[in-house]
C-alpha cells in the first residue's frame, strides 16, 4: 500500500529536524515515534513508514546543517508537536456542580501499597487543577483499610506516597489515615441497620456467591433490625473469627449488576496492620469508608476513574437510606501510554526480589522513575491535563509525554559527546595544532557558551560506527577527515586511520571522544539494563541529578546518589 503524500511530507520534515538537532545523524526510531504519536492510523502500516523513515534517514546522513536547514525552511520548518486524537486543549475542564469559590473540598484516597505512577497522575494533578481553580482544599485520606489478605498496606508506603505527593508540587491541606477513624463508622453502621438496611450472614463464601448468582436470598437475610443489631454487636464483641461473620447490604437481589447484590460492607480480619496493630477486627470495606469520610470530612465534589462508577453507586445506596446528601461524582476515563505497563503489584514483587533498582526503577513508570530521568513534573502535569476529563479511554504513545518535556529542557539543556561501544583510533599524519578544539554548548543557544575538549590523535568512536564504514573516508563531526583501512579489525588492538582533510564534505559523521580524560559512563536504560561507554572529559565536572544530552543518544540524568568525580558517571537513560 502506498503511503499519502502528506504522509511522506510530514515524515521528510520530521528526518530533517532530527537530522538538525543531531548534526545530521538523524535517528529512525524517534521520528517514527511522532509520526505514529501524530497520526495514530499509522499503526497499520508501521512497516512501511519505517521503510520510508529509514531511506529519508540515509538520505540526510551527512548533508551540511545549512543544506539540512535550507531543506527544512522549504518545508515550512520544524513539525508542531503532536495533539492525539481525543485530546484537546479547551473547554477540558467543567464547572464544578454548585461550587463555591473559597469553600471547595476535595480529596485523594491512594491505598498504600504502593509508589504512585504515572497512571495516578490524574488523581494528583486533576484534584490540583481544581483546588486552584476555586481557591479551595485538598485532602489526602489514606485508604488503609484491611480490605484483603492479599492487598496488604505497608508502613513505607505511607511517607513514599507523601514524598511522591511533594515531589509533584501537590501538597494536601490535611492528611488523614482511614485506620485512625475506625471507631467513627461503627455508628454509621448502625444506623444503616436500624433503618433495615443490612444484616449480618455467616454463610461460606462460596454458597453466599452461588446464590447471589442466582438472586436467591440466603437464611440470614430474613433477620430483624433487634437480631442484626445482636448479631452486630457480636461481630464487634470478637464472638467470631475472620470469615465466619459479615456485614452485608441489604439491595435488590435481582440487580442487573450481580456485584451489586448484597455487598459486604465489614469484615473480621486479624491481620496486624502496620499502624494499629490488632487493635480493630471489624473493618469497612471502601465504599462504606468513603460514604462516612466524604460526609463527615466535608468533601464537596469526588473526582475519580470511571472505573469507580460501583463505588459511586455503593455511596448514593447508602446516602439515600440514611437521608444523606452527599457530593456529586465527577469521572475520568482510563490514559494509557502505551509503553507503560503499569502494575502496582507487579512493581511491588519487582523491587522486593531485587529485580527491579528500588520504587524508582524505570520499568515501573512511578513519578519517581520519571523524575530519575529527567521528565519534570510540571510536564507530567501539562500532559495529564491537556487530555481533561474525558470519560473515553485514551492510549497514547509514551513519546506524547516526551514532547512536552522535550519543550522545556531542549533550550537549556547542553551537549556532551558521548561514545557507546567504544573503539580505541589512532590518526596518522594527524595535525600537531588540533590536540584540542572548541564546541558549542548548544547548537542553537550561542548564550550557553562553549567548551574546550580533548581531541587526537587518539579517540573513541563507535565499533559498530566503523565497521560499517570499513575501508572508507569518514569525518569525525565537527573535526576532521580520515580514512578507515579494511575490516575485519582485531577486537584488542587500536584501529590506524589516515589523516584525509579538515573540509566539511558529505561524508559518514562520526561521533568521537578524545581520549585525554575521557570519562566512563554508565547508563541506566528504560528496560533496567545498563550499558557502559565513554564521555567527553568535561562530564568530570557535572553535578548528581545534572541533566545533559548525550549527542547522537538523547537526554539522560546524573544519577541523585552519584559522588561527582566518582568513575563510573552513572546517568539514566530519559528519552531522544
Amino acid at each position: 500500500m502506498t503511503l499519502p503524500i502528506e504522509v511522506e511530507t510530514r515524515a521528510r520534515r520530521l528526518t530533517l529536524e532530527n537530522a538538525v538537532a543531531h548534526e545530521g545523524g538523524a535517528r529512525v526510531g524517534p521520528i517514527l515515534s511522532r509520526l505514529l504519536a501524530i497520526d495514530p492510523s499509522l499503526r497499520s502500516q508501521v512497516e512501511e513508514v519505517r521503510t520510508l523513515v529509514s531511506a529519508l534517514v540515509a538520505e540526510a546522513a551527512g548533508l551540511p546543517r545549512s543544506e539540512l536547514e535550507d531543506r527544512l525552511a522549504a518545508l515550512g520548518g520544524p513539525e508542531p508537536e503532536p495533539t492525539p486524537a481525543g485530546r484537546s486543549t479547551t473547554g477540558e475542564f467543567p464547572d464544578l456542580p454548585g461550587a463555591v469559590p473559597g469553600k471547595v473540598v476535595l480529596r485523594m484516597a491512594p491505598f498504600p501499597s504502593g509508589v504512585l505512577h504515572i497512571g495516578n497522575g490524574r488523581m494528583l494533578f486533576v484534584n490540583q487543577h481544581y483546588r486552584e481553580r476555586y481557591h479551595g482544599k485538598l485532602l489526602l485520606v489514606f485508604d488503609d483499610t484491611v480490605g484483603s489478605d492479599v492487598k496488604r498496606v505497608e508502613t513505607e508506603f505511607f511517607d513514599l506516597i507523601l514524598g511522591d505527593c511533594e515531589l509533584a508540587g501537590v501538597r494536601p491541606d490535611a492528611v488523614y489515615y482511614k485506620s485512625d477513624r475506625i471507631p467513627r463508622f461503627y455508628p454509621w453502621a448502625r444506623r444503616v441497620i436500624e433503618r433495615g438496611g443490612a444484616y449480618v450472614c455467616r454463610c461460606p463464601q462460596e454458597v453466599l456467591r452461588e446464590r447471589r448468582a442466582e438472586g436467591v436470598a440466603c437464611e440470614h437475610r430474613s433477620q430483624s433490625v433487634g437480631e442484626t443489631l445482636d448479631e452486630w454487636d457480636r461481630m464487634l464483641g470478637n464472638a467470631y473469627g475472620p470469615g465466619e461473620a459479615v456485614l452485608r447490604l441489604r439491595t435488590d437481589l435481582h440487580d442487573p449488576d450481580p456485584a451489586f447484590r448484597d455487598r459486604v460492607l465489614f469484615r473480621i480480619s486479624d491481620i496486624d496492620h502496620p499502624r494499629v496493630g490488632r487493635k480493630w477486627r471489624v473493618w469497612p470495606l471502601l465504599e462504606f469508608s468513603w460514604a462516612v469520610d466524604d460526609i463527615e470530612l466535608g468533601v464537596t465534589h469526588v473526582l475519580r476513574g470511571k472505573d469507580l462508577v460501583m463505588e459511586d453507586r455503593m455511596q448514593r445506596y447508602l446516602w439515600d437510606l440514611l437521608g444523606v446528601q452527599g457530593p456529586p461524582f465527577l469521572h475520568w476515563g482510563i490514559l494509557r501510554v502505551r509503553e507503560a505497563k503499569v502494575a502496582k503489584s507487579k512493581s511491588y514483587a519487582e523491587v522486593k526480589s531485587g529485580l527491579y533498582d528500588g520504587w524508582a526503577d524505570p520499568r515501573s513508570w512511578s513519578l519517581r522513575s520519571l523524575d530519575r530521568r529527567g521528565i519534570g513534573m510540571a510536564a507530567v502535569r501539562e500532559f495529564i491535563l491537556s487530555f481533561g476529563m474525558s470519560l473515553a479511554d485514551i492510549e497514547v504513545p509514551a513519546e506524547t509525554l516526551y514532547a512536552e518535556n522535550r519543550k522545556r529542557i531542549d533550550a537549556t539543556t547542553v551537549r556532551r559527546m558521548y561514545v557507546p561501544t567504544p573503539a580505541r583510533v589512532i590518526v596518522d599524519e594527524y595535525p600537531s595544532d588540533l590536540a584540542t578544539t572548541e564546541l558549542a554548548n548548544h547548537p542553537d543557544r550561542p548564550e550557553l557558551g562553549r567548551r574546550t575538549v580533548a581531541a587526537g590523535p587518539a579517540f573513541f568512536v563507535p565499533r559498530p560506527d566503523l565497521e560499517r564504514c570499513a575501508g572508507g573516508e569518514v569525518r569525525l563531526k565537527d573535526l576532521l577527515n580520515v580514512r578507515l583501512p579494511p575490516g575485519p579489525w582485531p577486537s584488542d588492538g587500536p584501529i590506524r586511520a589516515t589523516f584525509t582533510g579538515r573540509e566539511n564534505r558529505k561524508l559518514p559523521r562520526l561521533q568521537w571522544v578524545g581520549t585525554e580524560g575521557a570519562v566512563p559512563v554508565e547508563i541506566l536504560g528504560l528496560d533496567g539494563t545498563r550499558s557502559s561507554g565513554i564521555g567527553e572529559r568535561a562530564l568530570a565536572e557535572v553535578r548528581a541529578r545534572e541533566i545533559l544530552q548525550f549527542e547522537r543518544v538523547g537526554f539522560v540524568r546524573v544519577e541523585a546518589d552519584w559522588t561527582p568525580g566518582a568513575s563510573p558517571l552513572r546517568v539514566a537513560y530519559g528519552h531522544a
